[in-house]
């Protein structure tokens, strides 16, 4: 395998700096140096620097809060935002605080000397302002904003700026391309040097459905490459990565990934090591947490992950329903043909499912209890939900197909009799274990210790379920941390229900946890119950 870094611009401070910028270095020169203190706060994916009120450096240069700051030390570089305090047990006037993420990308140690400046202003503002008052973008413009948020060049304001500015206006489908393209060349980009190179991705909003580790052994035991790397959870209740580090470490140096690739076709791994994208993860940092995931961001970000990752061929799972993302099936066919038309213009092969988004997939939603679930169709245990079974076959099928030599069709039995055989099951035992195996009772599982039933109100058939609702229920409870906290389903749609008979389990590691939960529940449990005729199905392919 090869990779490549793409060039991302002259680094932060370096080439023709202005006039201001040469006062900014001069006066700083007049200065003691700021010494370096680690400041243990977590700004989850923002470099954010601390600099007291009183501080010489913050009163000569005319900082303002929430301004962007170079800092320097030993030839390191970063970008960060300013806050500004008036707690010396914070950061005293002779200190630069630095928050957890930038500490680590600084890479220095505390009481070390570091000067500051003012950062020049991102050199692609003026074309955010074109989009923001509605003008179509460029394909150079788009390559220049995306370099200057994977520099960390952008504010949090500047970064919702521009997604909103795409959300309101919606991109046209080039631009979406642009957008693509972008985000793809910009950072490590790899070439695994073999084809076909397989994955498969699932737009999102299903509780459970935690088929990719199902279908990951599957395919990497019949023989095609399957590096997957996945995400964590950012406002769900769990996300592959959560889920897989339940069996297994999933942090990994690329390095061992690759390793690991190689061996064993496949892996299940956490991306934010890859450096894939990385534009990507500074978006998703912000979008998710106001929800916002407009059909041209959902494109851009799933498809440049997979062509920067090396992929040939992905299978695209989008679930439909009246309580999924996609909730009609005009709305899938228009999403599946962006998909399409960028997919083609990036070169990857596409497939996509659209597949019944009307309840979750498997019995349980947080990482012990899908890890539960995927152990429990992998060794073939009584009480494996079969409907997260016979998705992931058909996924997986649809996958093998992938190969040249699978004809048409045969895929799912392909699938069935690998995952019948006991080959996944080998298969995943050997990931994990390259991975660093962590101890996990299938018949023990680490759940949380406390817990209590949703009763059904009435009796009657279970006619739907809410999918927000459900998620929502099992953040409360606190998955994804701690992992055994989330929603244990006991009913599912279709299912007949007696007065107080339990729908589902909820477990929490804290009081608190459950009774915000418990709460949450009473307000309203996320199940309807009625008649047998009530029932309405997506029209899908599975």
């Amino acid at each position: 395998m090869t990779q490549t870094a793409s060039n991302t611009g002259t680094p932060p401070g370096e080439g023709g700096e202005s006039d201001g910028a040469e006062d900014s270095v001069v006066m700083e020169d007049t200065l003691a140096p700021l010494l370096l203190r680690r400041v243990g706060i977590d700004t989850y994916h923002e470099n954010v620097a601390y600099l007291h009120r009183d501080c010489a450096h913050y009163r000569a240069e005319g900082f303002q809060a929430l301004s962007k700051l170079e800092v320097r030390a030993n030839g390191h570089r970063i970008l960060a935002s300013l806050n500004v305090v008036d707690d010396p047990a914070i950061v005293a006037c002779h200190q630069l605080g630095l928050s957890e993420d930038a500490f680590k990308a600084l890479g220095e140690a505390e009481g070390q000397p570091v000067s500051i400046s003012q950062a020049e202003p991102p050199a692609s503002i003026p074309a955010l302002h074109r989009k923001i008052a509605g003008e179509r973008l460029s394909r150079e413009d788009f390559n220049n904003i995306i370099r200057d948020i994977a520099e960390l060049r952008y504010s949090k304001i500047e970064l919702t700026a521009f997604l909103v500015a795409c959300s309101q206006g919606e991109l046209d489908r080039e631009e979406v391309f642009y957008l693509s393209d972008a985000m793809s060349r910009i950072g490590r980009q790899l070439d695994w040097h073999e084809h076909p190179v397989v994955d498969k991705h699932c737009i999102g909003g299903i509780p459970g459905n935690r088929t990719s580790m199902l279908v990951v052994p599957i395919v990497a035991a019949h023989g095609l490459l399957c590096p997957k790397t996945s995400s964590r959870a950012i406002t769900s209740p769990s996300g592959t990565a959560d889920t897989m580090e339940v069996l297994a470490k999933v942090d990994l140096p690329f390095d061992e990934l690759e390793e690991i690739v190689r061996t064993h076709r496949g892996c299940l791994a956490w991306g934010g090591t890859s450096e894939l994208s990385p534009a990507d993860d500074v978006l998703i940092a912000v979008e998710r947490p106001l929800y916002l995931d407009s059909p041209g961001q959902m494109v851009a970000s799933i498809l440049s992950k997979k062509v920067a990752a090396g992929s040939t061929h992905l299978l695209l799972d989008i679930p439909m329903g009246p309580h999924a993302k996609v909730r009609t099936m005009a709305e899938a066919r228009r999403l599946r043909k962006l998909f399409e038309f960028v997919a083609g213009r990036m070169g990857l092969v596409l497939d996509v499912v659209v597949t019944d988004g009307s309840q979750p997939i498997g019995r349980g939603i947080g990482p012990v209890l899908e890890a539960r679930d995927v152990m429990r169709v992998l060794t073939h245990h009584p009480d494996a939900p079969n409907d997260l079974r016979q998705k992931a076959l058909r996924l997986a099928g649809r996958m093998l197909e992938f190969d040249p030599d699978v004809r048409g069709g045969d895929g799912f039995g392909i699938a069935r009799d690998i995952l019948d055989s006991g080959r996944a099951l080998e298969k995943m035992q050997a990931i994990i274990r390259a991975q660093g195996e962590m101890p996990f009772d299938l018949d023990d599982p680490p759940l949380a210790p406390h817990s209590f039933d949703v009763m059904a109100p009435k009796a009657g058939v279970v006619t739907a379920i809410d999918n927000l609702k459900l998620a929502r229920i099992a953040r409360l409870a606190g998955a994804p941390r701690p992992a055994g906290a989330g929603v244990d389903l006991l009913t599912r749609i279709g299912d007949t229900v007696e007065v107080g008979q339990p729908l589902y389990r909820v477990y929490a590691a804290y009081h608190a946890e459950l009774a915000f939960a418990h709460q949450s529940c009473e307000r309203d449990n996320g199940f309807s119950i009625g008649r047998a005729d009530e029932i309405t199905r997506p029209n899908v392919e599975f």
